[in-house]
């Protein structure tokens, strides 16, 4: 039975939902955040009405909530919807709506929105583009645009998306920032700033939070060590660090403005 791209996204991201904020297994998207936000501050209004894109569980919905009017938080995995709207009723937020969806087709017209974020989506679907031209259709014209999300630096060698998939299936492929620009400008925005930086990561709590299987699990470590020892390169960029293997990804934060 063959199984679609979107079924592996919500079978993986279902497993994975209950530990998404978890800084232990999934530190890029706690410590992260506040520098997100600290990005997006021009652009923050009281008055905006803000959709976040494949949202997961709302970490960005939430930690905007209180700066706008209101915030939409859509996303294709039920598990994760209902894990951010417990967590947004804990902390007593009543102005984030959490809605299932796809990022490809939304259900929401033209112009609807004042302010459209994504974080760490692009290199997960399966048309990236379609997603980023559901964004510029769904902004009123002078709406910011954000992507957040893993890239493929220029000029790196070694096929990371191949790691990236063993790790997770549900994984598409890391775009480069030039590509990111090139869909936004297509989809009718104009792309304003962007800020790029280098995270490295201890790689077996990265494991634990997929729930990689065991036997995959291993491949990857020893990919990377092998790629240490002299091998093959992987993409990942790994290192030791106090005995500790890591990896390295880059991100990259960019802003656009609507047309």
């Amino acid at each position: 039975m063959t199984v679609t791209h979107d079924e592996k996204v919500v079978r993986e991201f279902s497993k994975q939902a209950a530990g998404f904020a978890d800084p232990r297994l999934n530190a890029p998207f706690t410590r992260h955040v506040d520098r997100l936000v600290r990005f997006m501050d021009p652009e923050l209004d009281l008055e905006d009405v803000v959709l976040e894109v494949a949202a997961g569980t709302g970490i960005v919905s939430r930690a905007i909530a209180r700066r706008v009017r209101h915030v939409t938080a859509l996303d294709l995995t039920p598990a994760m919807l209902a894990e951010g709207k417990r967590s947004a009723d804990h902390a007593g937020l009543t102005n984030v709506t959490f809605a299932h969806g796809d990022a490809t087709a939304m259900p929401y017209l033209d112009r609807s929105f004042t302010l459209v974020v994504t974080r760490f989506s692009l290199h997960q679907v399966a048309d990236p583009e379609a997603v980023v031209k559901e964004m510029v259709r769904v902004s009123r014209p002078g709406a910011a645009l954000i992507i957040a999300d893993l890239v493929r630096p220029a000029g790196l060698d070694g096929d990371l998306d191949r790691i990236e998939r063993l790790r997770d299936p549900s994984h598409g492929t890391a775009l480069t920032e030039s590509r990111i620009a090139e869909l936004v400008t297509s989809a009718g925005a104009e792309v304003k700033r962007a800020e790029r930086f280098d995270y490295s990561r201890p790689l077996d709590p990265w494991l634990d939070f997929s729930h990689t299987p065991a036997d995959v699990a291993a491949q990857v470590r020893r990919e990377l060590e092998d790629e240490l020892a002299g091998g093959p390169v992987t993409g990942m960029r790994p290192s030791m660090r106090d005995g500790v293997l890591h990896f390295t990804h880059s991100y990259l934060f960019q802003q656009a403005i609507a047309g």
